[in-house]
């Protein structure tokens, strides 16, 4: 393949060896999205920071710091989310437009200058700048990354493959509280090393993601949409193999991606992100309801109580009872039962769905929580160092770790991954982007009982309005949505009648249906000029598909 550098991993590996490596190059960068998260906490802590540079607390006599101006430590923590919000948007369009490769090195590039500027920061409107930046290039990264790790993989291991991404995600996290932790004692924990080292560090992953990537293939579903159908046939091949059982899959597929394609120019007259938002021009395609529904999911994956355990974990646990000497170290254990519960995820969420994923996890959360305040409350009302107080702290600190380790299992990864899913092949990286607007606009409480009920909420908003995506391929995603009822039964309904009427869209690639012509041995190129439609009421009767 004279067209794709000859440098590119995709003429030395095929098929598994070949989506681990796309999937390493995913985890790193959602690596330094994990990194970035977890970096905050320790550095709101050191008190060179906070007292000698951003101006917005003191020691107290414990040695924990006091907040002063917690307007400036909020504003300085939040601005990073306005960033991420911006980011995620110019990723998006950058991204549908000069394909997944060019926007991961454009992310990289823009959140290496905000580490810079943060590592350098002397003051506070500095710092705001330097978070403001390193948030647009999360941004990016968020809204570009999941959608090229799912463009790529199998529909039927695609949910293991982005649950092991966010195993390292939350690896980015440990690292980053036990470098903190150990960066604590440098100098009697008074130096600026102890903040701009683990801000620093950070620079590292992604130089070389910024380097790596120009070297693996882009996405085939890019490459079809844009016409460049030789490229995209060539690394489906190589993704999905072209010998032995393989033979005839990645043809399959690669029909679908065709076929879709064309019928989704058909179908959506606007892609813009104001179109999209309000749905108007995307007719059957329903791109209106698919976008509120990454934004509530990522909305409420924040409501639930991770942003405020992840970003004040030690305050948390201050509140808890626990002395400021032992915080960092036990908001780092907390960090690695985070991180091990994670692989629950991978072997699970291809095998019980999205939808049961979410559903286990918000019962566990939701208990979790409610625990949580009931005996940080009980806790804080006993006389200071009593039994009784230890026993309610021990008892608070407890139901934290198990809410963390129920959220890795489950809500961690389902909102990253569902708006990867959903959204059709046109627009795919600027819906994916909604969800990343979700994430970066959700306010950050830190209530245990409104994250109660936050978890108890979504059950039924999850039953009631989330289609399942599991073991079904991006292509027949467009069919579950067809459906003008906005109720998850009828979604169901609707998509059954649709893959009967529309065998020649999507049941090459589920079914393994053969795409050769048994006389010749050559593909069949199906037409999307026969009449189909993603209405139920269009068809009058079934078009025919020939299978080998």
């Amino acid at each position: 393949m004279d067209l794709i550098s000859r440098h590119n991993v995709v003429h030395k590996l095929e098929k598994r060896s070949l989506l681990i490596a796309i999937n390493c190059i995913a985890g790193l960068s959602i690596f330094f999205f994990g990194y970035d998260q977890g970096m905050m906490g320790g550095v709101n802590g050191a008190r060179n920071y906070y007292e000698d540079h951003m101006h917005f607390g003191h020691p107290g006599p414990d040695g924990s710091p006091v907040i002063d101006d917690e307007l400036l430590q909020g504003g300085i923590v939040s601005i990073y989310y306005v960033g991420t919000l911006v980011g995620c948007l110019i990723g998006g369009w950058f991204g549908d437009k000069y394909g997944r490769i060019k926007t991961i090195a454009l992310g990289a590039l823009w959140a290496v200058i905000g580490a810079t500027l943060q590592t350098s920061a002397m003051n506070p409107t500095w710092m705001i700048f330097a978070r403001l930046i390193n948030g647009w290039g999360t941004g990016i990264l968020n809204a570009i990354v999941p959608v090229w790790a799912t463009e790529t993989a199998e529909h039927k291991s695609r949910g293991q493959f982005v649950a092991i991404e966010f195993t390292l995600n939350i690896f980015g996290v440990v690292v980053a509280y036990w470098l903190e932790y150990g960066c604590s004692f440098y100098k009697g924990g008074n130096g600026s090393f102890i903040w701009r080292f683990p801000i620093a560090f950070q620079i590292v992953p992604l130089l070389f993601l910024l380097t790596i990537v120009w070297y693996f293939p882009e996405s085939p579903r890019w490459l079809v949409k844009v016409g460049r159908e030789e490229e995209g046939r060539y690394i489906l091949g190589r993704l999905r193999g072209e010998t032995g059982e393989d033979l005839g899959r990645a043809e399959a597929e690669f029909q679908d991606i065709r076929n879709i394609a064309e019928l989704e120019r058909k179908t959506a007259s606007r892609t813009s992100y104001w179109s999209m938002f309000t749905g108007r021009g995307s007719g059957k395609l329903h791109i209106g309801r698919r976008v509120q529904l990454v934004v509530w999911l990522q909305i409420m994956q924040e409501w639930i109580g991770i942003a405020g355990v992840t970003i004040y974990a030690p305050t948390i646990f201050r509140t808890a009872g626990i002395g400021n000497k032992d915080v960092q170290w036990i908001s780092g254990l907390n960090t690695i039962t985070y991180m091990l519960s994670t692989l629950v995820c991978v072997f699970t969420l291809d095998r019980i769905g999205r939808r049961w994923t979410l559903y286990w996890g918000s019962v566990l959360q939701g208990i979790a929580m409610a625990l949580a305040g009931g005996l940080t409350t009980l806790g804080v009302s006993q006389p200071e160092g009593s039994a009784a107080a230890r026993a309610y702290s021990s008892g608070a600190v407890a139901m934290i770790f198990l809410f963390t380790a129920t959220f890795g299992a489950t809500w961690l990864t389902v909102p990253w991954l569902y708006p990867a899913e959903i959204f059709p092949l046109e627009v795919r990286a600027r819906g994916n982007a909604w969800g990343v607007v979700g994430w970066s606009v959700a306010i950050k409480e830190n209530t245990y009982y409104v994250f109660a009920a936050a978890n108890v909420i979504t059950i039924p908003m999850v039953w009631a309005l989330y289609p399942e995506s599991n073991q079904r391929t991006l292509e027949e995603m467009n069919l579950v949505f067809a459906a003008d009822s906005i109720w998850n039964w009828e979604a169901q309904r609707n998509f059954k009648i649709l893959k009967e009427q529309n065998p020649e869209l999507v049941q090459a690639a589920q079914r393994g249906h053969s795409v050769l012509d048994p006389e010749t041995g050559l593909p069949v190129r199906n037409s999307t000029g026969r009449n189909m439609s993603l209405d139920v009421n269009a068809l009058d009767e079934k078009p025919t598909f020939k299978q080998g």
